[in-house]
């Protein structure tokens, strides 16, 4: 069985659960939907909680490390390895992304595995963009990605 934690942070509480010692979901609290899962801190979501306020607070590696296991479809599974691999402080479009995982015209497709990324910011769904650098498509709102993507390139 997981368990989950609820965490303060400077964008808001934050809820980041795990199971079998991997992260699988780091979203905002309110958003939440998880079963199975039993309340309560384990080194590893305080860990997680750590280098999510070290990332907050501009350190632009806090996250790289943390174990992650996401669930979600195949092709979900390609397009968050491939927001992995978009370096700190940069972004890609829709169009970029879907042809990084081998399926140019998958772009709808790539933004609705954005939209259900379990873990944002460690999987960071916020450095993609539309095709003319717009921000647009964030399932936490444009005015979070904006913040996180001047976090990410004041760094």
């Amino acid at each position: 069985m997981g368990r989950y934690e609820i965490y303060p942070t400077a964008i808001g509480n934050i809820l980041i659960a795990e199971e079998g010692g991997r992260v699988t979901n780091l979203c905002l609290a309110e958003s939440a939907r998880l079963t199975g899962m039993e309340r309560g801190e384990t080194p590893l979501l305080k860990e997680a909680a750590e280098k999510l306020r070290a990332y907050l607070s501009g350190e632009a590696h806090a996250l790289t490390g943390l174990p992650l296991s996401p669930k979600g479809t195949p092709f979900q599974q390609r397009v968050w390895q491939a927001l992995l691999a978009i370096p700190y402080g940069q972004t890609r479009s829709y169009k970029q992304v879907a042809e990084a995982v081998g399926n140019p015209k998958a772009v709808r497709a790539v933004g609705s595995a954005n939209a259900r990324n379990p873990i944002f910011i460690a999987i960071p769904c916020h450095r993609v963009v539309g095709a003319d650098g717009s921000l647009t498509g964030f399932a936490y709102g444009v005015e979070l990605k904006r913040r996180l993507l001047e976090l990410e390139r004041r760094a």
